[in-house]
């Protein structure tokens, strides 16, 4: 069987031409706390892509699971932050990718207590 590849350092569109502004952006989504979890979106790698224009800022960000009762609160959470940081007003875009623990950034992993 093909062993999963890693995938908790994924690489934002704004990265190569925002480099100052991921950064403010990135860190101002740390505030977003996931409550059941205790970890922030950044954390869990719940913000797949962010896209800078001139005019907006565009993010895409899944969820744990597809029925997070907190879902809609940190989406909205993780607007406003966005929109605060950048200066730009901003719209979270739902992925359509499904959310798994190696999405989580390197040296957040923690015990899920389920084994």
């Amino acid at each position: 069987m093909e062993e999963k590849k890693q995938d908790q350092n994924v690489t934002w569109d704004a990265e190569s031409e925002h480099p100052d502004m991921t950064t403010k952006i990135k860190e101002a989504l740390r505030e977003v706390k996931d409550p059941e979890l205790g970890r922030d979106i950044i954390q869990l790698g719940l913000i797949r892509n962010v896209e800078v224009s001139d005019k907006k800022i565009n993010v895409t960000m899944i969820l744990t699971t597809p029925y997070c009762p907190y879902g809609p609160m940190m989406m909205e959470s993780a607007r406003k932050k966005a929109e605060e940081a950048a200066g730009l007003p901003a719209e979270i875009v739902y992925g359509t990718e499904a959310w798994d623990p190696t999405m989580m950034e390197e040296g957040s992993g923690f015990d899920w207590g389920l084994f």
